[in-house]
């Protein structure tokens, strides 16, 4: 089982504003919060957003280099993300991959992808198998 991933991030109150948006509507409640970092707890696992240190901030992230490429999140259904997909935008996040929107993934693979402040692909899914995109 999991137990947390911890992400640097390039802005830490815009990380703040974009999940704790997004996080509690996925059954996330804040877990910690301080100075320097924040996170979110579902069950025994926990996500962790850290601010960059200064001497590494000027080094741009991209999913498309060595490290984490994604997150995804498993919704309840397919209203749900069609709601989540909404509320996102709503707050001016951009979808992924719109003109593909929900079936980006595949004709049978129900998702909406968007990126947090620092460029992260965030998947939300109600499919129950394996995603396909990478």
């Amino acid at each position: 089982m999991l137990h947390h991933i911890e992400i640097n991030v390039s802005n830490l109150q815009r990380s703040r504003e974009f999940y704790s948006v997004l996080l509690p509507e996925l059954g996330y409640a804040e877990y910690q919060n301080w100075p320097l970092g924040f996170s979110y707890r579902s069950g025994a696992a926990y996500l962790v957003f850290v601010q960059t240190e200064e001497p590494f901030r000027d080094i741009p992230y991209h999913r498309k280099m060595t490290g984490l490429n994604h997150l995804a999140f498993r919704a309840d259904s397919r209203a749900e993300v069609d709601r989540l997909t909404l509320k996102m935008k709503e707050k001016g996040i951009p979808i992924l991959y719109e003109d593909r929107h929900p079936f980006a993934g595949g004709p049978d693979y129900y998702a909406v992808f968007m990126e947090d402040p620092d460029r992260l692909k965030i998947e939300i899914t109600a499919d129950k198998g394996e995603g396909a995109l990478g």
